[in-house]
């Protein structure tokens, strides 16, 4: 695959990039996790799974990889991983994202896997351990999950913070997800219009299923904005482990380009002009490999109609997405 701007943030990134969230912790919310990942989920076994989808995601051209502080140990994994294969700051773009705290204590069974919490606290430990781990290799960091009501978008310490990151070399940006993206995105966008809040690059929920942040994707992009698109295959509905109608449109299409419906769900987001680079959350090199064949398909108009008509209304496709749960 061949680079391509993230915006104007002057990061390159590949048109497909590895997000960690289901390499780094041993529960995670994807349908199909445990045919997947199997019954092995050690600190040790996942972080030799991590390496392996790292070994074949960099071997097959990706660039763009993406963590958490609340993805468990992905950081730590990644961390390990570059260190193993000493490639220089400038070889890959990694982005990592603040604002939620991994507390599942490495348990299958924990009652609670993650804390949200956007104060300026927790923003500062956070980024000295995200640093701490990945040194130089950061580049771009992240509110993870923004919403209005968490109040980060006018919290002045935070933003303050988050602009004195910037000027010390980082790229920041945010996330986002549930049925207000859009509101969130574009609230950020006038933030930064006005010179009040330092973002560059937006990561957000865009999929056949929940379309909806489109508009405000767009507006972000042509503002100069990096877009990333998460949740792609929508926590593994639109994959083999996905049944009903949105499979069966799936199927027929990715019949009709020799490919698999993981790689016809990705496609369909880097149809989208605005769109930089989609994650995929590939768990084993197979299963990358798969979404990596995305690349190589050109989604007709017919196609794309199809495959519009898949779309739900974003709050049902945020309640059944809430009732997940994690395996």
């Amino acid at each position: 695959m061949k680079t391509r701007p993230l915006g104007s943030t002057g990061l390159q990134v590949t048109p497909v990039g590895l997000g960690l969230a289901a390499l780094g912790r041993p529960a995670y919310i994807d349908l199909g996790r445990d045919a997947d990942l199997g019954d092995d989920r050690g600190v040790e076994a996942l972080e030799r799974r991590c390496h392996e989808v790292l070994d074949a995601a960099f071997a097959a051209g990706v660039r763009y990889l993406d963590a958490a502080r609340s993805y468990g140990l992905a950081e730590a994994f990644l961390a390990s991983w570059l260190q193993a294969s000493g490639l220089d700051p400038a070889e890959v773009t990694v982005g990592s994202k603040w604002g939620y705290t991994y507390v599942g204590d490495w348990r299958m069974d924990a009652e609670v896997h993650e804390v949200k919490d956007h104060s300026l606290a927790a923003l500062a430990r956070q980024v000295r351990e995200s640093r701490e781990l990945l040194g130089d290799h950061l580049d771009l960091y992240q509110v993870h999950s923004a919403t209005l009501d968490s109040g980060v978008l006018s919290d002045r310490a935070v933003l303050d913070e988050l602009a004195r990151l910037r000027d010390d070399g980082l790229v920041i940006g945010l996330s986002s997800s549930g049925p207000g993206q859009a509101a969130t995105i574009r609230r950020a966008l006038e933030a930064t219009a006005d010179g009040v809040a330092p973002f560059a690059c937006v990561q957000a929920t865009w999929n056949l299923l929940e379309p909806s942040a489109g508009p405000a994707l767009a507006e972000a992009s042509a503002a100069g904005w990096g877009v990333i698109v998460k949740e792609a295959v929508a926590k593994g509905r639109l994959t083999p482990h996905g049944h009903g109608p949105a499979a069966a449109v799936l199927e027929r299409v990715a019949a009709g380009h020799g490919v698999g419906v993981d790689a016809v769900a990705l496609a369909a987001v880097l149809a989208n002009p605005w769109a930089d680079v989609v994650l995929s959350g590939a768990v084993t090199p197979a299963q990358l490999g798969a979404n990596l064949a995305a690349v190589g398909v050109e989604l007709t108009p017919g196609d794309l109609e199809e495959l519009a008509a898949l779309a739900e209304p974003p709050e049902r496709y945020w309640q059944e997405r809430s009732a997940l749960s994690w395996s």
